[in-house]
């Protein structure tokens, strides 16, 4: 089997990661797509999150009725910071040894790999697929290999889907009282105007 996973806050689940997810999916044959929300991201300390459970709820609603989405709530149960490394670990201990992981992240997670825990350890445990973002370079390769070695086999690098829309922004919108139809999947939308998420949050 393939199995791509996909991390991140979903801070909230958008329209754009469907697509990536999707398009994953299609170029890859992967079986199934892992969305998997980080509890405490390394990267984001001194940060504010939504709290685990709003964003879990989000992704459990834009994944209904997805045979081919998954959600894992392995990192959100998990104390401490979250690190990528240890999660696809446990992710393939549960697998069987043949079987392939796929970790689809952005254009510019990839190029700050080298700064992430253990990224030698993690590009031997899966392939990497670099998903675009609008505003961001695709990631060079070969400057990435003088730091992390071996990098260049490891990486895919997708083209598309290239969608301008980012949960900052989506955050920003509701802050400012302004319509994010379009951006994230109804149910969510309305999750987020009863929760009162997002008021006076950057």
């Amino acid at each position: 089997m393939k199995i791509g996973v996909m991390g991140g806050t979903f801070d909230p689940i958008h329209i754009g990661h469907l697509a990536v997810a999707e398009e994953a999916r299609r170029l890859l044959s992967l079986n199934k797509v892992i969305f998997m929300p980080a509890g405490h991201p390394y990267f984001k300390d001194g940060t504010m999150i939504t709290p685990a459970e709003d964003r879990v709820r989000m992704l459990e609603l834009t994944l209904i009725g997805q045979p081919d989405y998954a959600l894992s709530r392995l990192e959100v149960e998990r104390q401490g910071p979250s690190y990528a490394v240890d999660s696809i670990t446990k992710i393939k201990a549960q697998m069987d040894p043949m079987d392939e992981v796929f970790f689809i992240m952005g254009w510019d997670s990839v190029m700050s790999l080298p700064l992430w825990y253990e990224a030698d350890r993690l590009i031997r445990l899966c392939r990497i697929v670099a998903a675009p973002r609008p505003g961001y370079p695709q990631p060079d390769l070969l400057s990435l290999a003088l730091d992390l070695p071996g990098i260049t086999e490891r990486v895919i690098v997708m083209e598309r889907p290239l969608i301008d829309i980012s949960a900052s922004l989506i955050r920003e919108k509701v802050r400012r009282g302004l319509s994010i139809d379009g951006m994230v999947l109804p149910d969510v939308s309305v999750y987020i105007r009863e929760k009162g998420l997002y008021q006076g949050k950057p």
